[in-house]
């Protein structure tokens, strides 16, 4: 019964992850490589600054909802299920022959598939997905520390898969490169470069920047200049306030603690290497000095594992050896319930499923399926928050080229001067005459039956001056089918048009 009630939390979260909402950036990610599959261009018909990998990845939940009768939203869950359930059965083969306490090892088999899924509202992120995926890594590089390597076709298995999840952004490259330093400094510089792990994931790597450079010339000519010229002027928390955020500053408290522990030799391998993974997802959050959840994820996730894996070893050199087989089952279920309890907190799981239909993103669907049934839409708003979540869920298909106003942000991060907060269009900078331009053209070319329009703006510099309607307007080309359309209604503060029949 103690091994069962053990393996409750997964379950909690299996369920979690299982009951909408769908986390907007993963719906609207999701949503580009739809219309990719549709026949839109990536980087050219989509823009968008992340690299193709994830848009590549997604691509196969895309074809299930394409070409078989599952529904998007059961397509995208359900393939996010799977590869949960494909790390957890790579991390469980790489603990075969692996020596374990018994504390320790009904801690893994207990913790592991509930830390697959414990991102709940941000399941299926990036991060998410970087973090999930470090944990057979961290296994892997236990192992080859130990000097008791698994098979070679499961150790390159875990590395094709490991470079992969680590490739989704440059900046997750931080993690590995500190992880292989630790192995380089247990195991001489000697035996770590006849290891084929390194090697594999640089190969990895090496293929996929070739890829991006040949297959997508556009997103290094086009999209990463746009980008990076306005993308730091966006406000975010800052370096130094983003301490002591309520999330960041317990992620950090957390590492705090478990660093100095995991460093200790007693502390084994595994927990050694869990707690390189930690520090390296803790610069990654820090230097994006924004302070979202998702960013924070891979700490928290990390970190817990950890202090898992520490505890756990723990009773197993505290405990006789009898005792600690008795206490294992119930050790094990109290470790794996105290961090599901860690992850819940206010706004997020499972608030957020319990109470959707009450909730911004569950209000949006249901008034978009009242509305908009199925309708493709134009949205023009800064926030991919609650709106691609609910068109995702409504059956809505977006048509904007852009899955924000992002761009407009970091462009207007000082207001012009003068009783106009519009840059006039012979004055506008490159990222901004593409903005000004890509809307009113997927407008004209698309004339979607509904417009969604956000009143929030995110244009700080220009307080409330600054209105995204009266800003488009001002482009003829988008005046001109402007006027096909009426207003229906008012959510959130998004407004609804319709196109007049």
């Amino acid at each position: 019964m103690l091994r069962v009630l053990a393996l409750v939390p997964a379950g909690f979260w299996l369920l979690m992850v299982l009951l909408p909402p769908v986390n907007h950036d993963v719906a609207a990610v999701f949503d580009f490589s739809r219309r990719w599959l549709a026949g839109e261009r990536l980087y050219v018909d989509l823009f968008d600054v992340n690299p193709p990998l994830i848009f590549m990845l997604n691509l196969v939940p895309a074809a299930i909802a394409a070409w078989t009768p599952v529904g998007p939203v059961a397509a995208l869950v359900g393939s996010l299920v799977l590869l949960a359930a494909g790390l957890w059965c790579l991390a469980e083969a790489l603990r075969r022959g692996r020596p374990e306490g018994p504390v320790e090892a009904a801690l893994l088999t207990a913790a592991i598939p509930a830390l697959m899924l414990m991102a709940g509202t941000d399941f299926g992120q990036r991060e998410a997905i970087m973090a999930m995926a470090a944990i057979p890594y961290a296994l892997l590089v236990a192992r080859r520390m130990d000097a008791c390597p698994p098979s070679r076709g499961l150790a390159l298995g875990v590395a094709v898969v490991a470079a992969l999840a680590f490739a989704l952004k440059p900046q997750f490259l931080v993690v590995p490169l500190l992880v292989e330093g630790l192995v380089v400094m247990r195991r001489g510089w000697e035996r770590a470069l006849r290891d084929p792990v390194p090697w594999t994931m640089a190969a990895v790597w090496v293929a996929y920047v070739a890829v991006v450079v040949l297959a997508f010339p556009a997103y290094a000519g086009h999209v990463l200049p746009l980008a990076f010229a306005h993308y730091d002027a966006i406000q975010g928390t800052g370096p130094w306030h983003l301490l002591i955020t309520e999330q960041m500053g317990t992620a950090l408290l957390l590492l705090g603690v478990t660093l100095p522990l995991a460093m200790l030799r007693r502390a084994g391998t595994l927990a050694q290497a869990l707690a390189c993974c930690t520090v390296g997802a803790f610069i990654i959050a820090w230097a994006q000095q924004k302070g979202w959840s998702y960013h924070i994820l891979p700490v928290t996730l990390l970190g817990l594992a950890t202090a898992l894996v520490l505890a756990a070893r723990w009773a197993d050199a505290a405990l006789p050896a009898a005792r600690a087989r008795a206490a294992a089952p119930g050790l094990a279920a109290v470790l794996v319930f105290a961090a599901s309890l860690h992850l819940i907190r206010g706004g997020e799981t499972p608030w957020r499923q319990l109470w959707f239909e009450r909730e911004q993103v569950g209000q949006m669907a249901a008034w978009l399926r009242r509305d908009a049934m199925g309708a493709r839409i134009l949205l023009i708003s800064p926030d991919i928050f609650p709106a691609h979540g609910a068109m995702l869920h409504a059956g809505a298909r977006p048509v904007a080229r852009m899955m924000s106003t992002w761009l407009l942000q970091g462009i207007y991060r000082d207001c012009p001067p003068g009783p106009a907060p519009y840059t006039a269009p012979e004055a506008m900078d490159p990222a901004e005459t593409f903005v000004f331009a890509a809307y009113a053209e997927d407008l004209a070319r698309h004339m979607p039956d509904a417009v969604l329009v956000s009143r929030h703006t995110n244009v700080r510099a220009c307080g409330g001056r600054f209105d995204l309607l009266a800003y488009f307007t001002r482009n003829p080309v988008f005046a001109a089918s402007w006027s096909q359309y009426r207003l229906v209604g008012e959510n959130g503060g998004y407004r609804l048009f319709l196109r007049r029949t």
